[in-house]
């Protein structure tokens, strides 16, 4: 049996979820099951949990993202959340920000093939694109670091008064204590854990939220976005 064979189809939620978009969603899935295994973006032991464990568990963060923000996902992988999200909120301009080619050739010929014109393929790391990228109202992040490291790369990314929004699982509430000196420091002003997905996933998906204020990233961090920005006009000038 493939690999595409063992992916179930799409559950009745996933109507309802991405709704004119669901044969993208589905394509999407098939892609997943497909090339995603073929290069190593996802494991085979996950083909069969697809649905409910990957697309829709990401879909539903867009129940806390704020209408017509600029959102990055951070170490985006194989397309998550930022694919899903895309999918069911073409309101948003998304950047998914991977540092690794395989991953970022697979991403942009997902989002060619599924015309998301709204979403935007950037390879490299958080830390590299700081003051190279605009910075966006929400970042996105799912498995990608515990939430102290995590911060240290999403939050100087925001604008102010942003937020992280970093999908967790049973660690959320453990993570989110063990990282609050950190945070402070990187200039969050509010925390929180949500839970959405009700009706849709079971058990719905954990949501940490990391609110900013004036300074995303503390001090330091906007002293290095301020030399990227001159850096960078100096260089448009030159050219």
């Amino acid at each position: 049996m493939t690999e595409a064979a063992e992916l179930p189809p799409a559950p009745e939620q996933a109507r309802e979820v991405f709704g004119d978009r669901y044969a993208d969603a589905v394509r999407y899935a098939e892609l997943l099951a497909e090339a995603g295994v073929q290069r190593g973006l996802i494991g085979p032991r996950e083909v069969p949990r697809l649905w409910e464990r990957h697309l829709l568990n990401c879909a539903v963060l867009s129940e806390v993202v704020p209408t017509g923000v600029t959102v990055c996902d951070v170490g985006s992988g194989a397309g998550l959340p930022g694919i899903p999200l895309a999918l069911v909120r073409d309101d948003l301009k998304i950047t998914l920000l991977e540092p690794l080619l395989r991953r970022t050739n697979f991403l942009t010929e997902v989002v060619e093939l599924l015309g998301l014109d709204h979403v935007t393929v950037v390879r490299g790391r958080a830390e590299e694109v700081l003051g190279k990228l605009p910075p966006v109202h929400v970042v996105t992040a799912r498995a990608v670091a515990p939430l102290d490291r995590l911060a240290t790369w999403g939050v100087p990314l925001l604008r102010p008064y942003g937020e992280m929004l970093a999908l967790k699982g049973d660690t959320a509430e453990e993570e989110l204590k063990s990282a609050g000196t950190a945070l402070s420091k990187l200039g969050a002003v509010e925390t929180s854990i949500l839970h959405v997905g009700e009706g849709i996933v079971e058990p719905r998906s954990t949501v940490v939220r990391v609110e900013v204020g004036e300074s995303p990233g503390g001090v330091r961090f906007a002293a290095k976005r301020a030399k990227a920005a001159r850096t960078g006009r100096a260089r448009r000038r030159r050219g």
